[in-house]
């Protein structure tokens, strides 16, 4: 790739370090000169990661914080948010997307490159189970439907502004395809697999390592697992914490938010790992498997691209109290090679993303200033 080529990285929301801000940080490692935009940035929370002097927000970042914090009420701002950065300097624009970043205005001969972490989930597929968790009704429920077809046609028109799209999974692929009308390739997103040891040995709890939200069917695991009357350890913060709390027989303990040392350690010595929620990729469950733990899983999303029936997991047909706990019952009951477990997620290790999506991106950019050249 050429040297003196000027590089953005766009991403939606620098409020919180997870999955998706992992994919950022080794973009920046591989680009250490790119700018990094964004629709808000919470400085405290990610400045350890994202040095401010390479942020630029956009102006909705200079609102109160207390309605920062109500990202869903600013949505119907977003796009003409994301569509005042300015990016009429650089050559190449890298973003990071589900819902918003993709829709940045690049000069006619830039390159834009986006990865899709999921093709705006909430205006798609998960819409009516999303409209149904508002809990809205008359006006209300009828303003939330005016207001996602306004998201709807503007997310479909900002997914034509995207030269490559990248996927982080088959499904998310599939979902690029059916919505946007779009190509795409998949490069899994990175896995920090080395920070895990692979180990045999267990203790007797099994583990859940999850945000709190409604769709992640924690709920459902924790009834499960209180009628079983197995331990269960829950590593995760969110909106569903307190009812859950509620919900926890003795057997269970909910932990809240842990350091990554700590929750190393519980990766490490639990029996399983279970995965109860459809997520379009699912980084929990490879770093279990990393531990060398069999993990039993949903069968739906991306689950069924990491895990090997019979030989790295197990999986539930669905979210069904006594569906699941057939599943522990299972797991249970069979040996697993957690040399084997180890080595299958392997390849969705860091090094292997920052090689894949390294060579992808220079060579779409060669390909591209190739084609210009011909032209």
């Amino acid at each position: 790739m050429k040297q003196n080529l000027k590089i953005a990285l766009v991403h939606e929301y620098l409020t919180r370090l997870g999955g998706a801000e992992r994919v950022l940080k080794h973009l920046l490692d591989i680009y250490p000169k790119a700018d990094i935009y964004t629709l808000l940035y919470n400085q405290d929370k990610v400045s350890s990661v994202f040095p401010p002097d390479k942020i630029k927000a956009s102006f909705v970042n200079a609102f109160p914080n207390w309605l920062k914090s109500k990202v869903k009420f600013l949505a119907p701002i977003f796009p003409s948010a994301i569509e005042s950065l300015d990016l009429s300097q650089y050559d190449v624009v890298i973003s990071s997307t589900n819902s918003f970043a993709k829709g940045v205005i690049t000069k006619p001969k830039s390159i834009h490159i986006a990865y899709c972490h999921a093709p705006a989930t909430f205006l798609w597929n998960a819409f009516h189970s999303y409209r149904k968790q508002q809990r809205k009704g008359g006006f209300g429920n009828f303003m939330i439907l005016l207001l996602t077809h306004y998201l709807r046609q503007w997310d479909r028109q900002a997914a034509d502004r995207v030269d490559y799209f990248i996927a982080n999974s088959k499904l998310t692929q599939d979902r690029i395809k059916k919505y946007y009308r779009k190509d795409s390739v998949v490069i899994y997103p990175p896995v920090d697999v080395e920070r895990l040891r692979p180990t045999k040995d267990h203790k007797d709890y099994f583990l859940i390592v999850s945000q709190l939200t409604q769709y992640k069917n924690i709920d459902i695991a924790i009834e499960a697992f209180n009628k079983i009357n197995l331990p269960l350890v829950v590593i995760g913060d969110g909106p569903e914490r307190k009812r859950l709390q509620k919900l926890a027989g003795p057997n269970v303990e909910i932990k809240g938010f842990l350091y990554d040392e700590t929750t190393v350690e519980y990766y490490q010595n639990c029996r399983a790992f279970i995965f109860a929620g459809s997520d379009d990729f699912g980084i929990a469950p490879v770093e279990a498997m990393a531990a060398g733990k069999p993990v039993l899983a949903l069968r739906d999303g991306g689950a069924l691209e990491t895990i090997i029936e019979g030989k790295t997991g197990e999986f539930f047909d669905a979210p069904i109290i006594e569906l699941l706990a057939d599943g522990v019952r299972r797991i249970t009951e069979k040996n697993y090679d957690y040399k084997f477990i180890r080595k299958h997620a392997e390849q969705f290790s860091t090094s292997v993303f920052i090689n894949n999506i390294e060579k992808y991106i220079n060579k779409t950019i060669e390909t591209n200033n190739n084609d210009k050249s011909a032209s």
